[in-house]
């Protein structure tokens, strides 16, 4: 595994594109009022905001969904000629845009349009009764866009033309906290144009580098690139397909999802036994690793403070590097189509990404490809 640091005055003043976090996520759904009703249940995600034909949107409808610091947007079309429309029609139910939050929507479009990035909105100032908003936005691989979300001077429930919705009945939290990182899918070969792209146009640094020995099983492999933003705040692995016996995993996304996007987002909590066993019992499906895994678990991983048993039974996974340990799990695809699926990651002290358990976690993964008769 290769770690590259980002020189340390990048991390003040020669960080061009300073961003405080992730704003929100916005996924295109084919409905989004029955989609916010899964993530409410299921998910524990509180309905927060609403924007639509009511409140004078003719062409869409949209559900913000929150927990702690995470913050969803599900968007339906209204017409079947809206590009929204034409965008669910190929990729089905995914995400289309990663907002970043920014003090300055203005300077993140210059800066990063200046450094060969496509502009998408330029900046965008909105008012309402509670202030004011400025969103800019860059495209980014395949159909996905960046946005710069700036609100600072804004005390509304998310941004101008949504309104408040009433105390959420449905929602049932479960201790998600933030988004800890979001991992992208592309095509043969793209991997390092994408690094390419993150690391020129928006500042960020190689973070970690996982290659086709790491990330293998019998049968297929991929790599994977991780590069972070100047505070760490924000990390984006990459993923690109590698030569194998048989269809691997990326290979299957890009022919669903018919093009390069978010695979996964990882959800980070204070508790990963209690937050999924809440899932689990929200209906929330997960992939399961063979029981000999958890056989010799402190001997590969060292002590741990979870009880085994209770990992083992909820099929949480552990692994370890030099600054601690991390427990992590993955959800099945939330979709028919073998897209988009979520990770649950519990972080003490740890920064990788769960090297140790990539063998064991591709191979439930292909176990799941040939149930659907795609490995």
């Amino acid at each position: 595994m290769q770690v590259t640091e980002r020189p340390v005055n990048r991390l003040t003043q020669e960080d061009f594109l300073p961003l405080k976090g992730t704003d929100y996520v916005e996924f295109y759904v084919g409905n989004a009022k029955q989609a916010a009703y899964y993530y409410r249940a299921a998910f524990g995600m509180k309905l927060v905001a609403y924007r639509g034909p009511e409140t004078g949107t003719r062409d869409r409808a949209s559900y913000v969904l929150q927990q702690d610091k995470i913050r969803f947007v599900l968007t339906t079309p209204l017409r079947h000629d809206d590009p929204i429309a034409e965008h669910i029609r190929m990729h089905g139910d995914g995400v289309h845009e990663i907002a970043l939050w920014v003090d300055d929507a203005e300077s993140a479009y210059r800066e990063t349009t200046l450094r060969g990035a496509r502009g998408f909105q330029q900046p965008t100032r909105m008012h309402d009764r509670d202030g004011e908003v400025c969103i800019s936005s860059i495209a980014a691989y395949g159909e996905t866009l960046h946005s710069f979300v700036e609100r600072r001077n804004y005390r509304g429930p998310f941004l101008p033309g949504f309104v408040a919705t009433p105390d959420d009945t449905v929602s049932r939290p479960v201790g998600l906290k933030y988004i800890d990182h979001m991992v992208a899918n592309v095509g043969w070969g793209e991997m390092n144009r994408w690094v390419g792209f993150y690391r020129d146009v928006m500042g960020f640094r190689l973070y970690q580098h996982f290659d086709d020995k790491d990330i293998s099983t019998e049968y297929s492999a991929l790599m994977s690139k991780v590069i972070a933003n100047g505070n760490d705040r924000v990390k984006f692995p990459i993923n690109e397909p590698a030569e194998g016996r048989k269809k691997s995993q990326i290979e299957e996304y890009l022919d669903y999802y018919r093009g390069p996007g978010v695979q996964h987002i990882a959800m980070a909590t204070d508790n990963i036994i209690a937050t999924v066993s809440k899932l689990r019992a929200q209906g929330v499906e997960f992939l399961r690793v063979p029981n000999t895994y958890y056989a010799d678990l402190e001997q590969r991983c060292g002590k741990i403070d979870e009880p085994v048993d209770q990992l083992a039974d909820l099929g949480v996974l552990v692994d370890r590097d030099d600054e601690g340990y991390m427990l992590q799990i993955f959800t099945k695809p939330v979709e028919d189509r073998p897209t988009l699926f979520y990770e649950i990651i519990q972080r003490k002290g740890s920064r990788s990404f769960g090297k140790g358990n990539f063998k064991a976690l591709f191979e439930s993964i292909e176990r799941e490809q040939a149930l659907r008769g795609n490995l």
